[in-house]
């Protein structure tokens, strides 16, 4: 069974006590994350092992999931694991379980890393909200806006994108750096104390769109290294 969960202690994050409360929580005040906190039963490192999942980023079919022979103990975490996809997708939601055994690394990195291992923003050109799920391996963290900076108003990296860019800093500066997704990066401040989202927790948070009333939710997902524990997660 997984450890209980601590929320953080601040005002962006709150904390609802089931699904359909989630399902309903509105963004607004300042709060742009949502989580409901869970201990799950069962062995999900059961799941993980049976997968066998290889190198990089492997989606799990429902179907293989079910396939598994599994103790009582591992059934019980996949009874979990299917009643959240059910849930997720009685609310439209499209969710992608996930093996993870390390995320793809920028090839060229430059001024800014665009990789989901840098503090970042999700976006979407119309209204939207980003769930998510650990429930092995390392857990995503995230990143309080008042203890974060756009790395695009960093002046020494602004500056090396500009550079790159190799034209003034103007309108046509701004939507390369759109283009980019450059301005969805963000440095943490040195006082900053990134939290962890834990295991079991499901998470809606904000994300960047045209007209939000909240900033976005500023997170990250874990730097893993080969021969750590693979990462099991649910994301939509």
């Amino acid at each position: 069974m997984q450890t209980a969960f601590t929320p953080p202690d601040y005002g962006r994050v709150r904390v609802v006590g089931s699904f359909e409360e989630l399902v309903t929580a509105r963004f607004e005040d300042g709060v742009n994350a949502f989580c409901w906190p869970r201990r799950l039963p069962g062995n999900f490192a059961e799941i993980v092992d049976q997968l066998a999942a290889g190198e990089g980023i492997t989606a799990i079919e429902e179907e293989s999931l079910i396939e598994l022979s599994l103790s009582d103990s591992g059934n019980l975490a996949r009874q979990s694991l299917l009643e959240d996809l059910r849930l997720l997708r009685a609310q439209e939601r499209d969710p992608i379980l996930n093996c993870i055994n390390g995320y793809p690394r920028d090839d060229e990195p430059g001024a800014v890393v665009t990789d989901v291992m840098s503090f970042h923003a999700d976006s979407a050109p119309i209204e939207a909200d980003t769930w998510l799920c650990t429930y092995h391996g390392a857990c995503s963290e995230g990143l309080r806006n008042e203890e974060a900076v756009k790395r695009i108003e960093i002046p020494e990296t602004r500056a090396a994108l500009l550079e790159d860019y190799g034209g003034e800093d103007d309108e046509g500066f701004v939507e390369y750096l759109h283009d980019c997704c450059y301005d969805l990066h963000y440095a943490a401040t040195p006082e900053a104390t990134p939290f962890a989202f834990g295991l079991g927790n499901l998470w809606r948070i904000a994300v960047d769109w045209p007209g939000s009333s909240v900033p976005p939710c500023i997170h990250r997902a874990p730097d893993t290294l080969p021969g750590d524990p693979t990462r099991l997660m649910v994301i939509c």
